[in-house]
């Protein structure tokens, strides 16, 4: 399966923030975090202290408001459904795309999966840090708890 959604990002971008690959209803959807209990835009705009987007446009001119820049570490794999754990034969995603145009001064990786994966193919290049996966998957973080994690993206902002 290919990854199908560009990546979201831009020459005043300053941290990146990565998944493992699209899940079913985000590849439905044709846009990050697509399904409607994965708390990644919720808690994403909790930090940056905005409204909850609801677009895809004002999803991207959230993150790119912000400084932040949005991608997957895998660009197409075999994949069962949604789940990380079936993800193999991996090809990355090329991040030097994002690296070559903007000044990225950390990658926050969202879940247990995209940190393997970007320990395995990502550039390493700048800091990167595991956050919480905001999956509904995730049910033993609450909202509250992803909210206090995911707020240390604040100081590279």
């Amino acid at each position: 399966m290919k990854h199908e959604i560009e990546p979201v990002y831009d020459g005043n971008s300053r941290i990146l923030i990565l998944g493992s690959f699209p899940s079913e209803a985000s590849r439905k959807q044709g846009f990050y975090y697509g399904h409607p209990r994965n708390r990644f835009w919720r808690v994403i705009s909790g930090v940056l202290g905005c409204g909850t987007p609801e677009t895809v446009d004002e999803k991207k001119r959230m993150l790119l408001s912000h400084g932040v820049a949005l991608w997957d570490v895998v660009g197409s794999c075999t994949v069962k459904g949604s789940a990380d754990s079936s993800i193999k034969d991996v090809l990355p995603n090329d991040l030097s795309v994002i690296f070559g145009a903007a000044d990225i001064k950390a990658v926050y990786l969202n879940g247990s999966a995209a940190i393997s994966l970007y320990e395995k193919y990502g550039d390493g290049s700048v800091p990167y840090f595991r956050m919480p996966s905001t999956s509904p998957a995730n049910a033993s973080y609450s909202y509250e708890a992803l909210l206090d994690a995911w707020s240390v993206i604040r100081c590279m902002l």
